[in-house]
């Protein structure tokens, strides 16, 4: 049973198995959705690993911890996407990825309040207008609750290999307090009130 809040953290370098753990238990859940949405990780497991720890040792990984457990990471990335790249007029955004929720904590809103917390953060720190992610191309599912959370479908990114070529966006702005009680977040001194 999840004790809420969770409180959410900065990843560090050694969260990199509960990163993965994480990715493996939603791959599998997939898997029964009728989606080949990691089915394999892209383009193969040490890439993707690569990829994962890259952004641990950027401080960009944020995981929502219960009582020791990773319920819930994501990264927020102020650093242009190279997928989204030429695509829109340069403006400060705020790039997620790897928004995952452990399957005992869905279906509260905790990935939808992780959204707005991280455009809520990149609008105050960085000046971030949009809030930018990229989704899996045959997700339909997918697609739709991102439009349910307010982005817009923005096009597809013309690499046919990469397979989270759906272009998603929001106004940082749009961003709400969702979530109440679902985590507490560190303030700009790193303190938990």
């Amino acid at each position: 049973m999840p004790q809420w809040p969770l409180q959410l953290r900065r990843a560090a370098l050694d969260h990199l198995d509960d990163i993965v753990r994480l990715f493996d238990e939603a791959a599998s859940w997939l898997r029964s959705k009728n989606t080949d949405q990691w089915a394999r990780p892209w383009p193969n497991r040490a890439s993707r690993d690569s990829r994962i720890l890259a952004s641990l040792q950027e401080g960009k990984c944020w995981i929502g911890w219960d009582r020791g457990i990773a319920a819930a990471t994501i990264t927020a990335d102020p650093d242009e996407d190279p997928y989204w790249s030429g695509s829109r007029p340069t403006e400060p955004a705020v790039y997620i990825h790897r928004l995952i929720v452990g399957r005992a904590y869905a279906g509260a809103g905790l990935g939808a309040a992780l959204i707005d917390w991280a455009g809520r953060t990149a609008r105050h720190e960085y000046g971030s207008r949009w809030i930018r992610l990229s989704a899996w191309t045959t997700n339909d599912r997918l697609h739709a609750y991102y439009l349910k959370q307010g982005f817009s479908l923005c096009g597809f990114h013309a690499d046919d290999g990469y397979p989270s070529a759906a272009r998603f966006q929001k106004r940082a702005a749009l961003a709400r307090r969702s979530g109440s009680g679902l985590f507490i977040a560190p303030d700009r001194l790193g303190r938990y009130c």
